[in-house]
C-alpha cells in the first residue's frame, strides 16, 4: 500500500469515462505526457494493463470494468471526508457549476444573485446551457446542479418521474405554454380552435435538450401534426421572426412576459389540453451532505419560491 497514490484514482475515473488520452488530458487540465505517465503508475499500482490501444482509443480491459463502480465510491467518499465541516460563505472562494435550460437563466438567476453575492463575494458560478448530455453530467457529479425543464403530464417521455433515481429534485417554477402571432394575423379574424392553430404554419425553439414540445405528443395521439417551417435556438429570434411573419410561436408563459413589451406580438392559448410543466433544480444525491452545495441550494429554492410567490 504504500506505492498507493490517491490522487491516481481521478485519472483512473477520467480515464475509464473518456476512453482516450488526449480527451482525459483535457478535462484533467494535464499534458498527454503527463496522463500516459500517471497511467504507467496506474498499472503498476494494479498489476493490470487496465487499457489497450485500439482504433478508437483505449478498450478498458476486465479488471479496470471491475474497479470502474468501486472507484467511484471510493473517490466520491474521499470527497466528503475532505469536505470542511462547516461552510462559511463569506470566507469561501468554492466554483460551482450549473447547467440550465436557457430560458430558465433569466427566471431564476436575478431573484437569488443578489443575495449570493452578498452573503458569498467570492463564490463563483460557472454556467452552460442544458444540453443533451447535461444530464449525464450530473450523473457523474461533473456538474454541481441543473435546472431543466420537465413535465408533469404522463404522456412526455420527460415527466419527473423519469429522472434517475441518483438525483435528487424540487420544483422551482411551474409552467405553462403560450400562442404568439403577429398584429393583424389572419388567424385573428378567425373562431381560435385547434383547427385554426394547425392551419398555418409554426416556428418552434428548442430549448433544455429537446427538440420536440409536450404538445407535439399530445398532438401525436390524435394522429395530428404542427408544420414546423423552422427550428430555431432562442426566443429573441424566434419571437422577432413571429413579429414579420405568419409563423405561429409556442412559447412558456412566463417567458412571454418578460419579452413581450420588446415585440408587437398578439398572445392566444394554446388549444390543446395537456398539464402544466416546470423548471426544477436537479443534483446528485452525491451532494446531499455537502455544506457548501446545500447552503446553494437552499438559496436559490428560497430566492426563486419567494419572487414567484410574489408575482403570482
Amino acid at each position: 500500500m504504500s506505492k498507493f497514490d490517491l490522487n491516481l484514482l481521478k485519472v483512473l475515473e477520467i480515464l475509464l469515462q473518456e476512453r482516450n488520452v488526449s480527451s482525459a488530458a483535457q478535462r484533467l487540465n494535464l499534458s498527454q505526457s503527463a496522463v500516459s505517465k500517471h497511467l504507467s503508475r496506474l498499472r503498476e499500482m494494479f498489476a493490470d494493463q487496465l487499457f489497450e490501444r485500439n482504433a478508437q482509443g483505449l478498450k478498458a480491459t476486465p479488471r479496470a470494468l471491475e474497479l470502474a463502480p468501486q472507484l467511484k465510491q471510493v473517490i466520491q467518499q474521499l470527497e466528503q471526508l475532505t469536505r470542511p465541516a462547516i461552510f462559511d460563505p463569506s470566507d469561501s472562494s468554492r466554483k460551482f457549476r450549473i447547467h440550465l435550460a436557457d430560458t430558465a437563466c433569466s427566471l431564476t438567476f436575478p431573484s437569488f444573485m443578489p443575495e449570493l453575492l452578498n452573503q458569498a463575494p467570492n463564490i463563483t458560478l460557472k454556467t452552460n446551457t442544458w444540453d443533451e448530455d447535461s444530464l449525464n453530467q450530473l450523473l457523474k457529479c461533473e456538474v454541481d446542479l441543473g435546472i431543466a425543464c420537465r413535465e408533469w403530464d404522463h404522456r412526455s417521455p420527460l415527466h419527473i418521474k423519469h429522472i434517475p433515481a441518483e438525483l435528487n429534485y424540487t420544483e422551482l417554477l411551474q409552467e405553462h405554454s403560450l400562442c404568439l402571432v403577429r398584429e393583424n394575423h389572419p388567424a385573428l379574424k378567425k373562431k381560435w380552435n385547434l383547427e385554426t392553430f394547425l392551419l398555418y404554419r409554426h416556428l418552434q425553439v428548442t430549448i433544455g435538450g429537446k427538440d420536440h414540445w409536450l404538445l407535439d405528443e399530445v398532438l401525436k395521439t390524435e394522429n395530428l401534426y404542427r408544420d414546423i417551417a423552422i427550428d430555431m435556438p432562442d426566443f429573441h429570434s424566434a419571437m422577432s421572426l413571429c413579429e414579420q411573419s405568419d409563423l405561429i410561436l409556442c412559447a412558456p408563459a412566463r417567458h412571454v412576459s418578460q419579452m413581450a413589451k420588446y415585440f408587437n406580438l398578439k398572445v392566444l392559448n394554446v388549444p390543446v389540453e395537456f398539464a402544466d410543466g416546470a423548471y426544477v433544480l436537479l443534483w446528485h444525491k452525491h451532494f446531499d451532505h455537502d455544506n457548501g452545495h446545500r447552503w446553494l441550494r437552499e438559496l436559490i429554492i428560497n430566492n426563486v419560491g419567494e419572487a414567484a410567490d410574489e408575482t403570482s
